[in-house]
């Protein structure tokens, strides 16, 4: 009688443990950027503010439409490429995502878009800049950052207005972010009246730039810009010391406005020369900006470059749609994200009708010390 007892309350305590599952739903959330390759550590940092803002989700309970919500994060490598981009967008979709947190480079976000746009599955971006992203008009693409109109006319206004610089040479890297940023630098540059003596042209994947300095240095420029990343702006500046280019001003948006471009200068002097935007408030005028880098940096240290309280409030986005709709269903709540007024660690996040940020701002830098500043 004991035993069928004992049997029994298992039973019933089996039956409850069903019922608790039963009601729990796994949604998955995707992020992709690189985490291979020479830009892996821009794409850990960003994962890790994904990751940071589901463990944060998961340990508060979220209920929608009735049921308890387990998240769960689908992370992707692509490497920075625009087809590996592509193939993880698929992926995603097929994994039937309910979102996805991502890209991080112009170059894989921009293709990536269309894929989730055939798919009905909205996507946040917090580090892919080039305004090109949002000119086809999807309903699922949406930014949280500001765009390269921005970044590239507040550099020039900088070098024209504060810095009174006559003359620059032009250098990108051929991607759609560098080529981007590069020319609407130009573009205000040369409307401010300076004159650009030189225009060059590189890779994101060089490391040796003589040859197209020493052609630079002939012209004698007063500043360079520079459009990529920093895994190339570090060696540059390296190059740039040791042909006696110490005086020329170096400019370069988010892309090179890093922690890590101070190892990669590896302690030229030129570094003292850059000025670089980023979209968005410093971290200490960010609403939340403070605690959450406390936080962060307790969890991963020395891994912090810039985008990663983008993601975290991209995340917390997409629930907060969610949570308006009482769905997780993409076709349902992804009206509720274009309606968004988030107030989120970076900002207070809100949409003009094209999934562009509505008044987004923008941060200019300069390194002392070898330490990113806020200007």
């Amino acid at each position: 009688m004991q035993l069928k007892l004992k049997l029994t309350v298992v039973a019933a305590i089996a039956a409850v443990a069903g019922v608790a599952s039963a009601q729990e739903q796994v949604v998955k959330i995707g992020h992709v950027a690189p985490v291979s390759g020479a830009q892996a550590h821009y794409g850990k940092d960003n994962e890790n503010g994904a990751r940071m803002a589901i463990e944060e989700l998961n340990a508060q309970g979220v209920t929608i439409g009735g049921k308890k919500i387990k998240f769960e994060l689908v992370a992707e490598d692509d490497a920075a490429d625009p087809k590996q981009g592509t193939a993880a967008a698929q992926k995603l979709c097929d994994a039937k995502v309910a979102g996805v947190v991502g890209h991080l480079n112009s170059g894989t976000t921009i293709p990536a878009s269309k894929v989730y746009n055939d798919c009905g599955i909205p996507h946040v971006t917090g580090a892919a800049t080039n305004p090109n992203l949002t000119k086809p008009g999807y309903k699922t693409t949406f930014r949280i950052i500001a765009n390269d109109n921005a970044l590239g006319a507040g550099l020039a206004f900088y070098a024209a207005d504060t810095l009174k610089l006559k003359t620059v040479a032009i250098v990108d890297d051929r991607t759609a972010y560098g080529q981007g940023v590069a020319a609407v630098f130009k573009k205000v540059a040369a409307e401010k009246g300076m004159k650009v003596v030189d225009e060059q042209f590189t890779t994101d994947k060089a490391t040796d730039f003589m040859a197209i300095l020493t052609a630079i240095k002939s012209k004698n420029p007063d500043a360079i810009f520079y459009g990529g990343m920093d895994p190339q702006a570090g060696p540059m500046l390296r190059q740039m010391e040791q042909l006696g280019m110490g005086n020329v001003k170096y400019f370069g948006g988010d892309g090179v406005c890093t922690s890590e471009i101070a190892k990669l200068a590896a302690g030229a002097k030129t570094l003292e020369n850059v000025v670089c935007a980023e979209g968005g408030s410093s971290l200490a005028k960010m609403p939340g900006g403070t605690a959450w880098k406390a936080k962060y940096d307790a969890k991963y240290p020395g891994q912090f470059q810039v985008y990663s309280p983008y993601t975290y409030d991209a995340t917390f986005l997409l629930v907060d749609a969610m949570k308006r709709a009482n769905s997780v269903d993409p076709k349902v709540y992804t009206p509720e994200l274009a309606k968004a007024n988030f107030k989120g660690v970076t900002s207070t996040i809100a949409f003009e009708p094209n999934g562009e940020m509505k008044n987004p701002a923008i941060t200019l830098y300069v390194y002392k010390d070898g330490k990113k500043t806020p200007l």
